[in-house]
């Protein structure tokens, strides 16, 4: 299944690079997961917490930094995840491409090649879209946070870290991402 998501932030696309491109200081961002450690320079251990309906999941990802064009501003991460309790699982690829944006600000594209298996895998692309969707607002709304602590010239100690951000990585629930993919399916047709 291909997710393809866009938000801007108000900064320089230099900014928004250096912190993109820094994996372990985006990851207190991305809702429910929480860095458990690096493999290697270019390798991550994340455990990301998910609750589609009545289903809570932890999955345990990898996520490898494949591709990284600093003039391009473009980065490929490929993320292989198992749930912890062996209920399926989930590859993908995400593409950010970063893009000169309205007022000096920073375009980020995301496009998300996602296979799901097992437990996770029966909500189908409806369910995970929208949540896809949520998880990128609130994405979104942390790294502009970020980029505006940093650019407000905060000292680096101040910053977000993955122990402080660990109260806000909570599970993303599902239930009502469910009703709102529901009605947007049923009331927001051509």
């Amino acid at each position: 299944m291909r997710i393809e998501n866009a938000f801007e932030v108000q900064a320089a696309p230099e900014a928004a690079w250096a912190l993109l491109s820094d994996v372990p200081r985006v990851v207190p961002c991305m809702p429910g997961a929480e860095l458990e450690r690096a493999i290697d320079e270019r390798t991550w251990e994340v455990l990301q917490r998910v609750k589609l309906g009545p289903i809570s999941l932890q999955m345990r990802a990898e996520v490898r930094q494949t591709e990284l064009d600093e003039a391009a501003r473009r980065a490929v991460l490929a993320v292989k995840a198992k749930e912890v309790r062996g209920r399926g699982g989930a590859e993908a690829t995400i593409e950010s491409q970063l893009a000169e944006g309205v007022s000096g600000g920073t375009h980020i594209a995301l496009v998300t090649e996602l296979t799901l298996q097992g437990a996770v895998a029966q909500y189908g692309r409806p369910v995970v879209g929208t949540v896809a969707e949520e998880l990128t607002r609130q994405f979104a709304t942390c790294l502009a946070s970020m980029l505006e602590r940093e650019g407000g010239g905060e000292p680096e100690a101040e910053a977000p870290t993955a122990a402080a951000a660990a109260g806000a990585a909570k599970p993303v629930g599902g239930i009502g991402l469910f009703f709102r993919s529901l009605w947007n399916r049923l009331f927001n047709r051509s």
